[in-house]
This record gives C-alpha cells, sequence and structure tokens, in this order.
C-alpha cells in the first residue's frame, strides 16, 4: 500500500531581557506562575496517517486515477490501493481490457453484495481498519470473496464464530458453504449438532430457516445431540415439514399452532402414506435417515406413527422382525450384547439419546422404552456419570434374567451457557464397555 507522508519544521524562538535595576516580583505573583507551572499538560491526537489517507484519498477522491462502478454507484479509486485485491491486481497487471481503462463497470449478481458492503470494502483498503458487526457480516464476507480479499474474509470468519447464536447460526453455515469458509461452517454445523434439537423445538418459528439439505445432514449425523429418543427428531420433521408446505406460518402466534400441526396430518388421505404422494416424496430421504428399529420400542410411538401415515407400513415390518429376532436371542441366551463395534459402524446403528442437565449435583433417571430387557439407571454427582443396570422386582416392566449383558457407549458431554453457546466439551470417545465417565467440570458463565 501507498502512502502519502508530510513533515513539517517549528522553531521556538524566545527573547531574553534583563535589566539591572528590574524590581523584585512580589510573591503573589511567583505564586500565580507557579500554579500555572504546575498544571497538566493537555496532550491532542493527530490524525494518523492511515486516517488521513482515507479522509483525502478515499473520502475526498483526491487524485482519483480510476473510477469503479457497481450496483449504480461509482466510487473514484486508486489503483494502487485496489491491487490489495487479488481481482483488481490480476486485472491491472494482467491482460484484461480494463487493465489500462480509468473506468470499470462491474456488473454484481450476487444479492448478497449491498452498496454499504462495497463502500465498507473499499474503504478498508485505505484504511488499516474496519467495523464489522453481525448485521453486516454476510455482505462484507461476500464482496471480501468477490475481490479476493483473504485477510478480510479471515476476519470476517473470526467475528461470524464469535456471533454464533440461535438466530444467526443458519445463515451464518448456509454463507459460509457458498463462500468456502471452513472454519466458520463447521463451527455453525458444530452449534446445530449440539442445540438443534434441545432449542428449535422449543422455538418452532425458527425451524423454516433450515432447508433440506442442512436437515438431512444434521439428522444424519453420528453427532447430533437426540434430545430424549429418536422420536423427537420424528416430531421435529412433522413440525418442520407443515412449515415448509405452509409457509409464514411460523409466525402464527396462535397458542394452538402444534393442534393445528396434528390436525393437518389427521385429514391427510389415509389410502396412501404421505411419503408415497406427489406432496411427501422429496421428504422420503429425511425419513431414511431415521434410525426406524428405535421408533419402535414404545407402544404411544408406534400408535401415533402408524396414525400420522407419513411412514409407509412396509418400511416398518423389517425392522419390527429384527426387534423380535434379537428378543428371542437374548431370551435363549444365544447372544449377550455387542462385544466390540468400530466407530462408524456404531455411529450409523446406535440408539440416540441425550438430556439437559439444568443444575450440577445429584441427578438420577432412565429413558424410556423396551431395551430388550436391559433397564438402565444413569446417575451424575455433578464430576462423573454412572451407569447401572438395575435388577429391583419391584419395578414394572420385563427385565431380563441373563446374568451378564453387554453394550457399547459413547457418551459426549458440552457444557452450554445462556446463549445456547457450546463453550467446553468432553466425550469417551470411541464406542467401549463402561461403567463411568468422567465430565469436564468449569465454572459457570
Amino acid at each position: 500500500m501507498g502512502a502519502y507522508l508530510s513533515s513539517f519544521k517549528s522553531a521556538i524562538e524566545g527573547v531574553g531581557l534583563s535589566a539591572t535595576g528590574a524590581r523584585k516580583r512580589k510573591h503573589s505573583e511567583s505564586s500565580d506562575e507557579l500554579r500555572c507551572e504546575e498544571q497538566p499538560l493537555k496532550r491532542k491526537k493527530l490524525m494518523t496517517t492511515a486516517q488521513y489517507v482515507y479522509q483525502v484519498m478515499f473520502k475526498e477522491e483526491h487524485k482519483s486515477d480510476v473510477a469503479v462502478r457497481c450496483l449504480g454507484r461509482t466510487w473514484h479509486l486508486h489503483k494502487v490501493y485496489l491491487c490489495q485485491s487479488a481481482y483488481f491486481s490480476s486485472m491491472f497487471g494482467g491482460s484484461w481490457k480494463e487493465s489500462d481503462r480509468d473506468f470499470i463497470n462491474i456488473e454484481i449478481i450476487d444479492p448478497n453484495i449491498s452498496i454499504e458492503a462495497l463502500d465498507a470494502v473499499f474503504g478498508s483498503l485505505y484504511l488499516d481498519e474496519i467495523t464489522l458487526n453481525k448485521n453486516v457480516i454476510i455482505p462484507v464476507l461476500a464482496t471480501s470473496a468477490l475481490f479476493q480479499l483473504n485477510s478480510l474474509i479471515e476476519k470476517c470468519s473470526e467475528v461470524m464464530i464469535e456471533s454464533i447464536d440461535p438466530i444467526t447460526v443458519v445463515a451464518f453455515y448456509e454463507a459460509a458453504c457458498q463462500y468456502g469458509v471452513k472454519n466458520v461452517r463447521d463451527a455453525a454445523f458444530e452449534w446445530l449438532q449440539v442445540n438443534f434439537l434441545n432449542y428449535y423445538m422449543k422455538h418452532l418459528k425458527l425451524l423454516n430457516q433450515v432447508n433440506l439439505e442442512l436437515m438431512y445432514k444434521l439428522i444424519s449425523s453420528p453427532d447430533l445431540f437426540v434430545m430424549q429418543t429418536e422420536y423427537a427428531i420424528y416430531y421435529l420433521l412433522k413440525n418442520w415439514i407443515y412449515f415448509q408446505l405452509h409457509p409464514g406460518t411460523e409466525t402464527n402466534p396462535r397458542s394452538d399452532l402444534k393442534a393445528v400441526i396434528q390436525n393437518f396430518y389427521n385429514n391427510l388421505s389415509k389410502s396412501k402414506p404421505f411419503l408415497e404422494t406427489r406432496l411427501g416424496k422429496k421428504y422420503e430421504i429425511l425419513f431414511r435417515a431415521l434410525r426406524l428399529n428405535y421408533l419402535l420400542n414404545h407402544h404411544r410411538d408406534i400408535e401415533i406413527i402408524l396414525k400420522d401415515n407419513i411412514i409407509p407400513h412396509d418400511w416398518i415390518y423389517t425392522p419390527i422382525l429384527q426387534q423380535w429376532d434379537a428378543m428371542l436371542c437374548f431370551d435363549e441366551s444365544t447372544y449377550n450384547g455387542p462385544a466390540e463395534c468400530d466407530e462408524k459402524t456404531f455411529g450409523e446403528s446406535c440408539m440416540r439419546c441425550g438430556r439437559v442437565l439444568q443444575s450440577e449435583g445429584f441427578q438420577k433417571w432412565r429413558w424410556t422404552g423396551f431395551n430388550f430387557g436391559l433397564d438402565l439407571v444413569f446417575i451424575v454427582d455433578t464430576r462423573n456419570l454412572s451407569i447401572k443396570r438395575n435388577h429391583r422386582p419391584e419395578n414394572e416392566r420385563l427385565l431380563s434374567l441373563q446374568v451378564k449383558r453387554q453394550f457399547l457407549a459413547r457418551i459426549p458431554a458440552d457444557k452450554i451457557h445462556t446463549k445456547a453457546q457450546v463453550t467446553s466439551g468432553s466425550s469417551s470417545d470411541n464406542p467401549s464397555h463402561l461403567n463411568e465417565v468422567n465430565l469436564s467440570h468449569n465454572d459457570d458463565e
């Protein structure tokens, strides 16, 4: 970057006067002079070189040698500053027809790029700073990507990662995918994996921000934090599809919105499952990603699924047969559970269930549903999670009498602050036989 410097010289001249017959100064005059000398010096901050260049060269357009027109506005700029951009450096230094022109018209086809973002990005070439906030960050990122300003893209990504929240996360994820900002894409997707079911179940109106591709990627992820059981994903999909088919209703203030959605499915034609209709065909891939065998271990869930008539019944027959066969194997002691499993297979086939611990201290729970007579109780005492097998006969459920049962578990844990930001995490790593997991403990934020 070029820079204009100015220097100046100043001279301070003083005249000394003396007189042999000068009278002695009064005490009051000396005191006044002393007080003046004791007053603190006043410092004034002068305009820096960068600020001077920005004001004179960019704002006042002094000695501009090229005009750039975008979105109906013209900026009078300087090639020496524009060449910080790989886009303009290639244009002026290569064989482009614009290389020796003093007027350049750039057609902007990206709807994310705005006049305000263009002005901010052009201005940043003259000044060593730029103001970024989450409201303008995507247009600035889009403009930086167009002009191949890698350093500014990096600054945008830092601000975006720090600003991920329930309102911005989907927009940031989509922008990161569009402009190839991998660290923002990964951070946004990680946020969604942890918070998607827990947060969006309580704020259904945000569901419509999620497109089909992202929805599929989320629900098929082995690292998705599934609150409660697999049925929670099925329920979320029902709501999401309704909003897709009825855009705008996600902002409906009606308190009975859940009843309205359920009524929609109740009134669908029962002659054909929804996923086999013209309207529902494109959503089939989402329900294929569900782990159906874990949707069928609770009587009430099966009843709702059959009544909704979204999933074809022939999809359900195979996992039901598999479940019945597994139960017979356990009953006849021909199978005690998995001895080992690679991480990929485990991630694609394990039962996903999760829980939010709202406070520290001792907590104990179990997940409902039939688990082949294996009644597991989960116990947390702030720092550790223990898994114990329950044999108490007064518990009204079918318990396996086998002395030895094997299961594999992987237990990730994340600490979330009030804005649903992931602040720390731990995991039991690879699926393994375990009785206790240490949970990372951090100070409250």
